[in-house]
């Protein structure tokens, strides 16, 4: 039984996608070990538990939602921002006013930033330049004036997640290149195959009823006539499907796209399927018999051939 190629898609986003939910895990960990630190301190501890209860078992809850790009919709972003938002909004009124003046943490701390990088990973730079400049005006808010710690934390998130988003655009892209590369060889290579099972039957057969319909005459010579034209075309379109195409690649706003190019003139850097410059010879008159696959030869010596 022939084996058959097949195209295995592999999805470059989904190791970010498990780092994503591993770090919000870690971060909300650490938030609440800041808080249980320094809980002595804060002004209302009781709306810092609050916060933290619900952050709690939202990042558990939603570990599903950070486990692929389709899970991670559009309204589950907006919900996990309005957390962190919310979360740095309301750390003025938990916490102390001369820890907040002095540059102390925000509730959610650097949780934040996980909620910043899922609109990364899902949306690109975009989405990411979005995300990150809400955040800045929340911590800006938060503190009141634009202090330096504030404007350094805020200017390294930005900068991160618009990376990040970049990263994850560009890999996007090249995935979709290979896939459609994978596409083309598992054709190319499946049009080979059923190049070769024509060439050992239907051509053959073809070609003696071409041969016997002259012998005998009459209208079997008309027959074996129309058998000859219609294995000399049979055989240009085999051929016409095995030349060597060339693959060019191109970054568009919304992917990149690969399509097959045909080579007008053999590259003379590089051997020539001989076949491909015989069929075009082939008549009803001129019969061409080739083997079922490609027949490399040097370009010169392959147009002396021809």
């Amino acid at each position: 039984m022939a084996q058959r190629d097949r195209v295995m898609r592999m999805s470059v986003e989904q190791p970010l996608w498990r780092a994503l939910a591993g770090y919000r895990v870690l971060t909300m960990i650490y938030a609440i070990g800041l808080f249980a630190a320094a809980h002595d301190g804060f002004a209302r501890p009781w709306l810092a538990i609050a916060y933290f209860a619900v952050l709690g078992v939202w990042t558990l809850a939603t570990l599903p939602k950070v486990a692929s790009a389709a899970a991670c919709t559009k309204p589950f972003l907006a919900a996990d921002l309005a957390v962190a938002l919310t979360g740095i909004l309301i750390t003025p009124l938990a916490d102390a006013a001369q820890r907040v003046h002095d540059g102390g943490p925000t509730l959610p701390s650097i949780w934040t930033a996980g909620s910043v990088l899922a609109f990364a990973v899902k949306g690109g730079w975009r989405w990411a330049a979005l995300a990150s400049t809400l955040v800045a005006v929340a911590n800006l808010v938060e503190r009141g004036t634009p202090a330096r710690d504030t404007v350094h934390n805020v200017v390294l998130v930005w900068v991160a997640s618009i990376a990040i988003g970049y990263v994850v655009e560009v890999a996007r892209a090249s995935e979709r290149t290979l896939a459609r590369a994978l596409e083309i060889e598992a054709a190319t290579r499946e049009r080979e195959r059923l190049a070769r099972d024509i060439h050992d039957s239907v051509l053959q057969v073809l070609a003696m009823v071409q041969r016997r319909g002259a012998v005998i005459g009459g209208e079997a010579a008309e027959l074996g006539r129309m058998a000859g034209e219609q294995e000399v075309a049979l055989r240009t379109l085999v051929s016409g499907g095995l030349v060597p195409v060339s693959r060019a690649s191109e970054d568009a706003a919304q992917g990149a796209v690969v399509r097959s190019v045909e080579e007008d003139e053999p590259d003379d850097d590089g051997p020539v399927d001989l076949r491909s410059l015989l069929a075009p010879h082939a008549g009803s008159r001129v019969s061409l018999a080739e083997p079922g696959a490609p027949v490399p030869l040097a370009p010169r010596a392959a147009r002396e051939v021809a």
